[in-house]
């Protein structure tokens, strides 16, 4: 039964992606496909039904609306131009500043927006024009704005991690929150490392001198902004609110920051927020329902089990175990998104970690990082089509560079495999774990 059940599965669900369904659709339907040899077509329908209902009757599940609400909002308040002016005063001289500037502008918004995708398109949409005008490499700025958006899914707040929480077994948000900075704030930084390099050897300057005048004045102007991240993150890990209330805080931080005090939103701008945040919510939170009956698919039919025992029986060295899991992580995402992929795989691989000691906490960090690279690779790399979009390009021109930039984070990834203190020293210091 459950060589046939993951068979029928992972078929269905290959050909219908392929095909160009939905993703949902494609999870709902190869999930019922899967378990009508077990089931009566209408104990499976009513099964269905109700594993949708149960999956998204979660009180976590609450933050992900407003902390996608908040992020939309900072989106379109203006943050993107504060953050880059802090960020550009602080590159300086530093060969290719303007791509510097880049990087630490896509962590601090990303980190706020909670998407990589509209931090590609937001910083690629101020700094590729002025990089263009300074004679710098198109192909290469274009590359370093790709690379580093998806830092800001590991960076706090991030709906990744929620979601990895609930499907995980309930799995501290705060823990996981905490865990995510170092290895993000490694993944910028390397690429920072590398751009200087590839800068330094194509003769690109930088701008003005660190001045400290500039500097000041560029991070009081950006201080509302980034107060919004050490505000909500703050209050979660100090307990004086939960994650879902956290997010709450952050529409409404958002919200006056943006109506009353850059003043750059109207009531009337507010509508279209309100309806992008809506539909972002929605299919979201209908892939989680429909992930939810494939997850009880396989946990009815044993599907995990069957795997972890394929795997075990392979070697039981829990080094080259990880590698394994990475490998195949990394080519999910090269054509699922990071949602339905944590929906389907946190089960299958969470125990098999377990087996051996891993944290929940340090295994929810390598999948996210697996996947937000997957965000940037081709064929179905969202952020890696907008990239190339707000850049003018096609994929082949920064496809070369991007190669390079790949190495440097994947270094950066087995170092958070193989380095549990990477992902567990600031939540054993936060006192969230032991």
């Amino acid at each position: 039964m459950v060589l046939t059940t993951a068979l029928i599965m992972f078929t269905v669900l290959i050909i219908t992606l392929l095909l160009g369904f939905p993703i949902a659709i494609s999870i709902g339907l190869s999930s019922i496909l899967a378990i009508l040899p077990s089931l009566a077509l209408d104990n499976t329908l009513i099964t269905g039904a109700q594993r949708i209902f149960s999956g998204i009757s979660n009180f976590t599940l609450i933050a992900i609306p407003f902390f996608i609400l908040a992020g939309n909002i900072m989106n379109q308040g203006g943050i993107a131009k504060k953050l880059v002016a802090f960020a550009q005063s602080l590159t300086g001289k530093i060969p290719g500043s303007l791509m510097q500037t880049n990087i630490l502008a896509n962590m601090m918004f990303g980190a706020i927006s909670g998407s990589s995708v509209a931090a590609c398109a937001a910083m690629g949409g101020i700094l590729l024009p002025m990089e263009e005008e300074e004679g710098y490499d198109k192909k290469l700025g274009a590359t370093v704005n790709i690379a580093t958006a998806p830092t800001g899914l590991l960076i706090p707040p991030s709906n990744s991690l929620i979601v990895y929480s609930l499907v995980s077994g309930g799995t501290s948000v705060a823990a996981l929150f905490m865990a995510g900075y170092i290895p993000g704030v490694l993944w910028g930084l390397g690429c920072m490392l590398l751009t200087f390099v590839l800068a330094k050897q194509r003769g690109m300057k930088g701008n003005a001198g660190l001045k400290l005048k500039v500097i000041l004045t560029t991070f009081i102007d950006a201080i509302p902004s980034l107060a919004l991240i050490v505000i909500v993150i703050g209050g979660i890990i100090k307990g004086i609110f939960t994650p879902t209330e956290g997010s709450i805080v952050a529409v409404v931080y958002s919200l006056l920051l943006s109506m009353f005090f850059y003043k750059t939103i109207t009531f009337k701008s507010l509508v279209k927020i309100f309806e992008e945040s809506s539909k972002m919510t929605g299919i979201i939170v209908f892939l989680i329902g429909v992930s939810t009956i494939m997850s009880w698919v396989m946990a009815f039919t044993g599907v995990p089990q069957a795997i972890s025992n394929l795997i075990l029986g392979i070697t039981d060295n829990k080094y080259l175990i990880l590698l394994l899991m990475n490998i195949l992580l990394l080519f999910v995402g090269t054509f699922m998104d990071v949602t339905p992929a944590i929906l389907i795989f946190t089960p299958i691989f969470l125990p098999i970690v377990k087996s051996f000691g891993m944290s929940s906490v340090q295994f929810g960090i390598i999948i996210v990082f697996n996947l937000c690279i997957g965000n940037i690779t081709p064929p179905v790399g969202n952020t890696l089509f907008v990239g190339v979009k707000v850049g003018k390009l096609k994929i082949e021109d920064v496809m070369k560079e991007l190669m390079k930039y790949y190495v440097v984070i994947i270094i950066v990834l087995l170092m958070v495999v193989y380095i549990p203190e990477l992902s567990l020293y600031l939540p054993r210091l936060s006192g969230l774990i032991k």
